[in-house]
């Protein structure tokens, strides 16, 4: 099984104070790591823009994936999320399963994609989501007999809202590394100096 993956990268790094998207990690920028994992698992690959769209686009352009814009992204990431699921199934209709990704979570492998889809093979769970921090949340992915909810989802509603909604329908994946996501300068620098970093 391959589902569609859609990574959410519309915010505009508030905090960071730079497109965080494009923050090089390892010669690397966050969103290339991120669509680089996404390629190894996934049957379609949708990115999701939005602030600074055109200058993150400019600077990465990879053929392999979908890019769609959000230009409502300062609305929050519902529309995003939307945006992103309504365009990965007009391109593959009969997609059974997607699952959504952010791109500051620079310690995620497809080892962990890959956990996510054969809990969901093994379970039959319609979500199964990465736990960390005490809580579930993404990368998380949702079968088909979700996508009517995630597509109504909008201003700051996200998939965790989904999650929350069905609790008997959700088995949690272990991926503490979750837990580092990139929004202000101090993780870039916790990043840096972390001694359990992404291998090469």
């Amino acid at each position: 099984m391959k589902p569609g993956i859609i990574i959410l990268a519309a915010g505009e790094s508030a905090r960071m104070g730079v497109p965080k998207q494009l923050l090089e990690y390892r010669g690397k920028t966050l969103l290339e790591r991120t669509a680089d994992v996404a390629l190894e698992v996934g049957d379609s690959v949708i990115v999701v823009l939005g602030s600074r769209a055109e200058q993150i686009w400019k600077a990465w352009n990879e053929p392999r994936v979908m890019v769609v814009e959000n230009p409502r992204w300062s609305q929050g990431m519902g529309g995003s999320l939307a945006i992103g699921l309504q365009s990965l199934l007009i391109a593959k209709p009969a997609t059974q399963a997607a699952i959504f990704l952010l791109c500051d979570q620079p310690l995620l492998t497809a080892t962990v994609l890959r956990r996510l889809i054969a809990t969901h093979l093994n379970t039959g769970s319609a979500i199964v989501a990465s736990e960390y921090n005490e809580t579930l949340g993404v990368p998380a992915l949702f079968h088909a007999s979700l996508f009517p909810e995630l597509l109504a989802l909008k201003g700051k509603e996200g998939a965790r809202k989904v999650i929350q909604s069905h609790p008997r329908q959700v088995v949690g994946v272990p991926f503490a590394e979750g837990s580092l996501d990139i929004d202000t300068p101090a993780d870039w620098a916790q990043l840096h100096n972390s001694t359990t970093l992404m291998p090469l």
